[in-house]
């Protein structure tokens, strides 16, 4: 059974470096088997906030590339102790196209992003995606060279690792739960 996961970058901000630990993480799943992992940035999505418009074609899009997505890993940043308002954003204008799809979390920060994380969990929880157990948490203080080069330890490559496997095997169980497209 082959599986899509998304890795989906959860910063917009000028600067952000959730481009570049989601590259590590693309870097890391390559050689996976059955499975193909890709960058999904919603920056590049233009979302507008939910309810400022009537226009749809970006949210249409949006739950599009979701739709095609067995499971997700998340690249957290950590936002005055939450996760960034253009990622809140963009959970909320999908609904069902989450529902029982795993999800991986790698999160960043001063304190490695735990406390975005952990919000991010209730979300999830609430839009029926489960969280898996691994979690990588990345410390500006000690996976970055001066607050904004990415340069993760080692320590992080076996964590990832199992963050795949488990979300991977979430991504099988529950694939047979979620409708399946008609052919």
């Amino acid at each position: 059974m082959s599986l899509k996961i998304g890795i989906i970058l959860g910063s917009t901000r000028e600067g952000r470096v959730s481009s570049s630990v989601g590259d590590w993480v693309l870097n890391k799943a390559v050689n996976r088997d059955d499975v193909t992992y890709e960058i999904v940035d919603i920056k590049a999505f233009d979302l507008p906030f939910l309810g400022t418009t009537k226009d749809m074609t970006q949210i249409m899009k949006w739950n599009q590339k979701l739709g095609e997505l067995d499971g997700f890993v998340f690249i957290v940043s950590e936002y005055n102790h939450s996760i960034s308002g253009a990622l809140k954003n963009a959970l909320d204008l999908a609904k069902d196209v989450w529902v029982n799809k795993p999800a991986g979390i790698v999160s960043y920060g001063s304190a490695g992003g735990a406390r975005a994380a952990e919000h991010l969990r209730g979300i999830l929880s609430e839009l029926q995606v489960p969280s898996v157990r691994s979690h990588i948490l990345l410390s500006l203080f000690d996976d970055f060279k001066e607050y904004s080069t990415f340069a993760p330890r080692d320590i992080h490559t076996a964590n990832l690792d199992m963050l795949f496997t488990q979300t991977e095997n979430w991504a099988k169980a529950l694939k047979p739960l979620r409708p399946q497209p008609i052919s």
